[in-house]
């Protein structure tokens, strides 16, 4: 039997008093830097009859370190992304990327090659439930980071800490995580792209507040509600039943979604073009769209009201014919309405778009012919395969075991990217997790035959030593989720097709020496150290890739190894990019690189025969490749 054990100390007078507070004037609770505390302002107000100057109001969201996770966002990362090729499927050929690191400091690497080319973001974060983990970013440079950065410590460790709902700054540090990353993930966003969030009760809200903050509310789309357990999570007072999905668009005014495939769709009716259903072509809100306001919408159909067909169709034309019946649009309440297409259009489309039909009640009415086997998405969502239990067993089917908790349905989150992209988009996720993401993409190309392309960003976070995937054999989460893609790829049957298979890269510290001497502490006998400022353990895909980045070329590009002149020279989309960081550079080498004119050119800076070939080198390019770009590292 447990005992309680004595505090050995004073009680704390102030928490208490907080706490006598909130239950009185609950909207008075605030969090600030400490935890808990009570807004003294609003609690002025609370008690007064008249209204109580204070600070000047404003409508925005804020909590404490906000300025520090826009500082966050804004610092620029000195880190790199390595080419990991035994953790890739088919490195050579896939433009898919799996990207391992804390996916703040790989947003920030991603702005330059990604900048506006992402179609589509979908993300899973935690749910801030009390049980689970958020990033703990450090926006200030201490002597931890130094270690960091050295690469004497493992950062990802230290990473995710624990937020239980009894922190004091419980929602703050949520906030604080999801903020820089999401203004940075708006950034590479295309301009008719948007962001789809799964989220719960939890942090519902906030999440919204902060997009708006961040999209602005006019950018908001669609709060979806996904039922993903029917009988409900039975905790609280009601049983839940659903999460949700919000959606925020980069510019909502040039927004591009698709509507979705109706399953089984059979039309109704049939003619020379094919299938359609009716969908009457009077515009129903009378009271918004009348003559008064859409004169031009007005005018009258004629109609061949005596040559049914077999389906009670009949023929209309725009222009006047003898013996056919004239149809105007009806009236409603008094007001004359008006039909949804101008004359133009309608003439432009009689034949093949439009027909006529009496109905019940005898009166003729003109029809489009609806052709569409597509309609909007709803906002809530409900059927077998996109709740909970389906991702569970999804994966169970993958591994044999449970290998991920709580994964995503394939089904759902591909309805999603059905939703969010085209054939030839790009989907990122920098919250990737199980790497259901990936799993989506592959499904959705090999049942529509497109070719979108997949960009997932993990954590590797460690897998505790009693979860069966660690009993499997797996050390990470990345493990896993790697193991998914491959198992994934065989289970839709995309095996060595273009768009299957991809390339991991690990975030790490710069390619480049770290230098910490200073001016006065060179001496004759380390001045070597300084020789060559690419670290020994860095290989020629290390910079390539950091080059790449620098350069702003998305790291999905194709890329060629040659031999030009005996050197290796790596070509990036043919001539967009050459690079060689062999040794022995000289202007043999620059007069025949030359020849193919690439629009870059990239050098090791110690890789030149000499100072004096250096120089030539450059000339020579100038001269013979005057369109090609030189930089050296």
């Amino acid at each position: 039997m447990s005992i309680d054990k004595l505090d050995m100390k004073s009680p704390d007078l102030v928490t208490e008093n907080i706490e006598k507070l909130s239950v009185l004037f609950p909207n008075c609770v605030t969090e600030g830097a400490d935890g808990k505390a009570i807004d003294f302002d609003l609690l002025k107000q609370e008690l007064s009859h008249a209204v109580v100057e204070a600070n000047k109001e404003r409508y925005r969201l804020e909590w404490p370190g906000k300025r520090e996770a826009i500082v966050t966002a804004n610092l620029p990362t000195t880190k790199t992304l390595r080419p990991v090729r035994e953790d890739s499927v088919d490195f050579d050929n896939t433009e898919n990327l799996y990207i391992e690191g804390d996916n703040l400091e790989v947003l920030k690497l991603l702005q330059e090659s990604y900048l506006g080319k992402i179609k589509m973001i979908y993300i899973d974060p935690p749910y801030n439930t009390g049980k689970d983990f958020v990033y703990k970013d450090n926006f200030s440079k201490d002597a931890q980071e130094e270690l960091l950065e050295s690469g004497q410590k493992d950062e990802y460790k230290q990473r995710l800490v624990a937020n239980p709902e009894t922190a004091g700054r419980y929602h703050s540090d949520w906030l604080s995580m999801m903020y820089p990353r999401l203004k940075l993930a708006r950034n590479l966003l295309t301009q008719n792209g948007a962001v789809f969030m799964s989220i719960d009760d939890n942090e519902v809200n906030n999440l919204r507040k902060v997009c708006d903050d961040i999209f602005g509310d006019h950018n908001f789309v669609a709060l979806i509600s996904i039922i993903v357990k029917t009988e409900g999570r039975r905790y609280g007072f009601f049983a839940k039943t659903h999460e949700y999905v919000l959606v925020y668009a980069k510019d909502n005014t040039v927004l591009e979604l698709n509507e979705l495939e109706v399953q089984g769709k059979e039309f109704r009716y049939k003619d020379e073009l094919g299938g359609f259903d009716l969908r009457e072509l009077r515009n129903q809100n009378t009271r918004a769209f009348n003559s008064s306001n859409r004169p031009n919408l007005r005018y009258p159909f004629y109609v061949e009201e005596k040559n049914e067909d077999s389906k009670g169709l009949m023929r209309l034309s725009v222009t006047k014919k003898g013996g056919w019946t004239e149809v105007w649009p009806i009236t409603v309440d008094g007001l004359k309405s008006v039909w949804r297409w101008g004359k133009e259009k309608a003439q432009k489309n009689e034949k093949t778009g439009l027909a006529a039909r009496k109905g019940s009640d005898d009166v003729i009415r003109i029809f489009q012919k609806y052709r569409s086997s597509t309609q909007s998405a709803k906002t809530v969502w409900m059927d077998k395969q996109i709740i909970s239990i389906k991702g569970t067993k999804e994966v169970q089917e993958l591994f044999g075991f449970s290998a991920f908790d709580f994964p995503k349905p394939v089904g759902l989150v591909e309805r999603l990217i059905e939703i969010g992209t085209n054939e030839a988009d790009t989907v990122l996720d920098f919250f990737s997790g199980s790497a259901t993401t990936g799993h989506a993409v592959y499904s959705l190309n090999k049942r529509t035959s497109s070719n979108r392309k997949y960009i997932l960003v993990q954590l590797p976070e460690e897998i505790e030593k009693d979860h069966i995937s660690y009993k499997k054999g797996y050390s990470t989460l990345c493990d896993v989720a790697r193991d998914r893609l491959k198992k994934s790829e065989e289970a839709v049957g995309v095996l060595g097709e273009e768009f299957a298979g991809f390339k991991t890269f690990k975030l790490d510290s710069s390619n480049m020496q770290d230098v910490y001497y200073k001016p006065q502490d060179y001496d004759q006998n380390n001045l070597d150290l300084f020789g060559d400022n690419v670290k020994p353990d860095r290989t020629a895909d290390d910079l390539l890739a950091q080059v790449m980045l620098d350069w702003g070329l998305p790291l999905s590009l194709k890329i060629e190894s040659a031999l030009v002149a005996d050197k290796q020279v790596f070509k990036v989309a043919e001539n967009s990019l050459y690079a060689c960081f062999d040794s022995g550079i000289d202007e043999d080498f620059a007069k025949a690189i030359a020849k193919d004119k690439p629009l870059r050119i990239v050098f090791r800076d110690r890789g030149f025969k000499n100072d004096t070939a250096k120089t030539n080198v450059k000339q020579l390019l100038r001269q013979l490749s005057p369109e090609t770009e030189m930089k050296v590292i």
